[in-house]
């Protein structure tokens, strides 16, 4: 079996001075899991010629791949080409079928090719072209000290596809030998990473040794994922999936990579129901959530943003007594709110919000955190205070998901009250 010792380079001076956040690593080592392989070390550079031919140099010395992350761009602090150039000894130039790639995606988008383009086109002479079907942007590879180097551009959806389509095909051919692998993913809402190990470890004691378990947290759904790998692993993943599920019962939204608004909006398609929001505090992410859904037509026709008590009034028709008494953060207005909603859109379920998103608007009785939730449909509106003493996009992005995830559960007909509701 040919040895598998992985490396990554990430470049770039922004990813140093910490003007974005490194995502694409984790990215490529997704991809490389689901053949069984893993990322062995990672080394982060600027955009320092010199940093990046030595990186370069010593990382496929060691290594038996390396991919190599950013700088194929057409500025000039891009210096990835002109470095590898260095490495292995091949001169730069004009590579047809890089400038043919380049070509193809300018006259894709009807944009004349310019100087600045052309530079991405510049390569070192022995370098094989990688597909960008994202971006204009070739990636590239080479043999080099008998490590396998790819070139890999920065931007996200570019490299996603990349290496999706070309480098996992190639590794999977040179790896022919690795040992069988299986992942099961299982997004999970509303119950912290700390917490679900704790409650897994409860209720399934007697967790295989050739079976992996690990949580990622993708604010505000956690992963969890489980892998096998071997024969005799994988014929007991399937099994232990299900007691997964069973443990933690309505918080799995699903398996893969299904994100609430997905599985909301394929709910409501499956039982041809629709579904109308009424914001406050969120000021219409959860409609914008809903809508980011392919389909979403379907069963979404109206949303409403009322911020301002006139516009409670005004728009749902919540009564101005209610609004003075109880004020805008209360389960008084909110039931009235979701009322108005479904009333206007005719809907068959409502979600409204209105709470307290900070940094100001408190009070001594409604703290900086504080939302009121109802939900539901004509006929039966549930309410619950919640708090959630977070940072205003925070609170935000966490009260909307809480919305669809109210939803959901009355949907599958779930029972129990989900973590986040106050003990």
């Amino acid at each position: 079996m040919t040895q598998t010792n992985i490396q990554l380079l990430l470049t770039g001076d922004e990813i140093m001075s910490g003007d974005i956040i490194d995502s694409n690593s984790a990215m490529i080592a997704d991809h490389l899991a689901s053949l069984g392989l893993r990322p062995r070390k990672k080394v982060t550079v600027g955009d320092l010629l010199e940093d990046l031919v030595s990186e370069m140099q010593q990382l496929s010395q060691r290594a038996s791949v390396l991919i190599v992350n950013g700088g194929l761009g057409p500025t000039e602090d891009d210096k990835t080409a002109e470095a590898l150039a260095q490495v292995i000894n091949s001169p730069l130039c004009e590579h047809p079928t890089a400038i043919a790639q380049i070509e193809a995606w300018c006259e894709k988008l009807n944009y004349p090719m310019n100087d600045a383009n052309k530079k991405q086109g510049i390569l070192p002479k022995d370098v094989g072209i990688l597909e960008n079907t994202n971006g204009s942007a070739p990636g590239f590879y080479c043999e080099h000290n008998n490590c396998l180097m790819f070139f890999t551009p920065g931007v996200p959806s570019e490299l996603n596809a990349m290496m999706t389509h070309s480098i996992l095909p190639m590794l999977e051919q040179r790896f022919a030998n690795i040992e069988p692998h299986t992942t099961k993913r299982l997004q999970v809402f509303g119950i912290g990473e700390s917490s679900l190990q704790l409650k897994l470890r409860k209720h399934i004691p007697d967790w295989p040794n050739d079976i992996d378990m690990g949580f990622r947290a993708a604010y505000p759904q956690v992963e969890v994922k489980v892998t096998a790998h071997s024969k005799q692993a994988e014929e007991k993943i399937d099994g232990l999936t299900q007691q997964i599920k069973q443990v933690l019962k309505g918080h799995v939204i699903g398996e893969g990579e299904v994100q609430l608004p997905e599985s909301l909006v394929t709910l409501l398609i499956e039982k041809q129901q629709t579904i109308t929001t009424v914001e406050s505090c969120t000021g219409g992410l959860i409609a914008s959530k809903i809508t980011s859904v392919a389909g979403s037509s379907a069963v979404f026709g109206a949303g409403f943003v009322t911020y301002s008590n006139e516009m409670k009034t005004t728009m749902v028709g919540v009564s101005e007594t209610t609004l003075e008494q109880y004020g805008a953060v209360s389960e008084e207005v909110v039931i009235e709110m979701a009322q108005g909603a479904l009333n206007k859109s005719n809907s068959d379920w409502a979600v409204a919000v209105s709470g307290i998103a900070g940094p100001g608007g408190a009070t001594d009785d409604k703290p900086v955190g504080t939302v009121w939730v109802a939900w539901g449909d004509k006929v039966n509106i549930k309410t619950v205070k919640l708090f959630f003493p977070f940072t205003r996009v925070r609170f935000q992005e966490y009260v909307a998901s809480v919305g669809l995830d109210l939803i959901r559960r009355e949907l599958l007909g779930i029972e129990g009250r989900p973590n986040y509701f106050p003990k």
